[in-house]
């Protein structure tokens, strides 16, 4: 079975986030990368300086930059995802090419109708002015503080916008939002009826950017398709940066575990 997983990080991360959980999968015995979205630079502070690569990086953009590296590879990898990178490993998932997915507090696909304030509110400053289209956006430490912190304190909030915040292309936001007004829509993904390798979903009670209930009701899409297993796990109290902060460690494991339960 797959022994390779490919990280894949969300709007405003950079992919060298993922460095904790590269290290403790590489220590069971997995190989791992985390390749940044097209257009990221290989640092934080080379990509906070650089951001125009990232301009009009949208949805079906990043979904083919990882299917291109992932086509290189000797086998089927798994993948884990977080946020947008949550709705590119069930795009990947649901077209094969992938093994496994574990999509964590991932953006909705195509399908989902509700939109809780918080959500809203999370994605506001790329949402109000609809020039951010084709544009970067930053998070400011109180709009990180929102939408990722929520259940940190100050200090820990600050310290992780200051160690992995990038510039965001505002596209796959704004492709997001309008899903379920768009015929051949990006966000879409086959939960119905893809022959595909087991999915998990994961949501914290307290995520601002992605609250449960938008989750839920992604898990819901996938209930009807018996041919695949699809299963979700909600973490109590924790926010968005639940694969940043201090208790990402909780997180890793459980997804160890899941995939060790999975034959992976």
């Amino acid at each position: 079975m797959a022994k390779h997983v490919v990280f894949i990080h969300g709007l405003w991360i950079h992919a060298s986030s993922w460095r904790t959980w590269q290290d403790l999968f590489e220590s069971k015995g997995y190989t791992t990368e985390a390749p940044g979205w097209p257009g990221d630079l290989d640092t934080v502070e080379a990509t906070r300086a650089n951001p125009e690569g990232l301009n009009n990086q949208g949805i079906a953009e990043i979904c083919h930059h990882y299917a291109d590296l992932i086509e290189k590879l000797d086998e089927k990898p798994i993948v884990v995802g977080h946020s947008f990178g949550g709705l590119i490993a069930q795009e990947l998932l649901a077209n094969d090419l992938v093994a496994a997915a574990v999509a964590i507090d991932p953006a909705p696909v195509k399908g989902v109708l509700v939109l809780p304030f918080a959500q809203l509110k999370s994605g506001f400053p790329v949402l109000m002015n609809p020039g951010n289209k084709s544009k970067t956006v930053s998070l400011d430490e109180k709009q990180f503080k929102y939408a990722f912190g929520n259940v940190l304190s100050q200090e820990e909030s600050d310290a992780l916008h200051a160690a992995w915040t990038i510039p965001g292309p505002g596209r796959p936001l704004f492709e997001d939002a309008t899903a379920n007004f768009v015929r051949n829509s990006p966000a879409a993904v086959d939960t119905h009826t893809a022959v595909r390798g087991p999915l998990l979903l994961t949501s914290g009670t307290e995520d601002h950017t992605v609250p449960e209930v938008v989750t839920k009701a992604v898990a819901k899409l996938y209930a009807d398709n018996t041919s695949s297993i699809t299963e979700y796990h909600v973490y109590e109290g924790k926010g968005h940066s639940l694969t940043l902060d201090a208790g990402w460690k909780d997180v890793a494991d459980d997804v160890l575990a899941w995939l060790a339960g999975k034959g992976f």
